[in-house]
């Protein structure tokens, strides 16, 4: 059970959003919603557009806890968290060492893989290198190593004779991406709040997506959920168990979530494998950790109010 949300008992709560990642719309989205729960709650709010002075405006301000709303680079990587440690703010969410492993790609399946949570094959190169010759068999995928939100992700599929051009678009190509196995099948995610570990989604990205991409993610219809998940017993709670898994070996703190593939083939053989852990999730309106905690018996603003009064420094 995920146990009753606690008391308030902290007043002045700074919402850091926006920012200047490629996620900064939808951080302001998250950051918009949770400034108006967190005031429904009964804090006092300063919502912070998230700039290069911001450490500044912070010492500034003064608040008692800094509510995470930023999403990649800067505000999941570790970046913002070493900032409000050396500023002695409480924060929500990972701490430094968790969020900038989780936020890498490569590392982070360098941890998650000897905690017994199974991770894709996959190799670092540069956007050259990939673009050059086909790094992996296909299908495969490419990612930049240290973003979130199926950010630039570009699949390539089977029987492709070069890799696609989109895998150079918009982007230095000495930059380093991830080239990983694809992994067909049913796209599912779990969330880890404190030690609660939730129910199992499957995400159906609609529209005719190939996969749970950026639209999908947040756009209005733009994916279905089924909650719970439709899996066997032995899956869902498979699912579960990696979940905490991960996010343990890791480090997560507060709110975190992991994505999975699940594939079931015409052979009867089966394969289960945990994508990345987000220790950012969003918080709009059609996010999965808000959905999760709701059908766990927590209102948004009960699941805000908990983010907050678990906040503190050396996460």
């Amino acid at each position: 059970m995920i146990g009753e949300a606690p008391p308030r008992t902290r007043d002045h709560v700074a919402v850091l959003m926006g920012g200047w990642s490629a996620e900064r719309e939808v951080s302001l989205n998250s950051g918009a919603a949770v400034a108006k729960a967190l005031e429904g709650e009964g804090y006092r709010v300063t919502r912070i557009d998230v700039d290069r002075d911001i450490a500044a405006r912070l010492a500034e301000l003064k608040p008692e806890v800094c509510f995470n709303a930023l999403h990649g680079k800067f505000g999941e990587d570790g970046c913002i968290q070493g900032v409000l440690e050396c500023l002695a703010i409480p924060y929500t969410h990972s701490g430094v060492l968790a969020s900038a492993l989780a936020m890498h790609k490569e590392r982070a399946k360098d941890v998650m893989r000897p905690a017994g949570v199974p991770v894709a094959d996959a190799e670092v190169v540069t956007r050259r290198e990939a673009l050059a010759t086909h790094v992996l068999s296909t299908p495969y995928v490419v990612k930049p190593v240290a973003e979130g939100s199926s950010v630039g992700v570009v699949i390539v599929p089977a029987g492709a004779n070069a890799p696609p051009e989109a895998i150079g678009k918009g982007s230095d190509l000495d930059e380093l991406v991830m080239v990983e196995r694809y992994i067909p099948g049913r796209e599912l995610t779990c969330a880890v709040i404190g030690d609660f570990v939730s129910e199992v989604i499957e995400i159906v990205p609609l529209k005719g997506l190939a996969f749970f991409d950026y639209e999908a993610k947040y756009a209005p219809g733009g994916s279905q959920h089924v909650l719970p998940a439709d899996l066997s017993p032995d899956i869902y709670q498979l699912v579960q168990k990696y979940t905490l898994a991960a996010c343990r070996a890791l480090g997560c703190r507060g709110a975190a979530r992991a994505d999975f593939r699940y594939d079931e083939r015409d052979d009867g053989a089966v394969e289960l494998i945990c994508l990345e852990v987000n220790t950012q999730p969003g918080m709009t309106e059609t996010s999965l950790v808000p959905e999760l905690a709701q059908h766990a018996g927590w209102s948004f603003g009960e699941l805000v109010r908990w983010l907050v009064e678990d906040a503190s420094c050396n996460r």
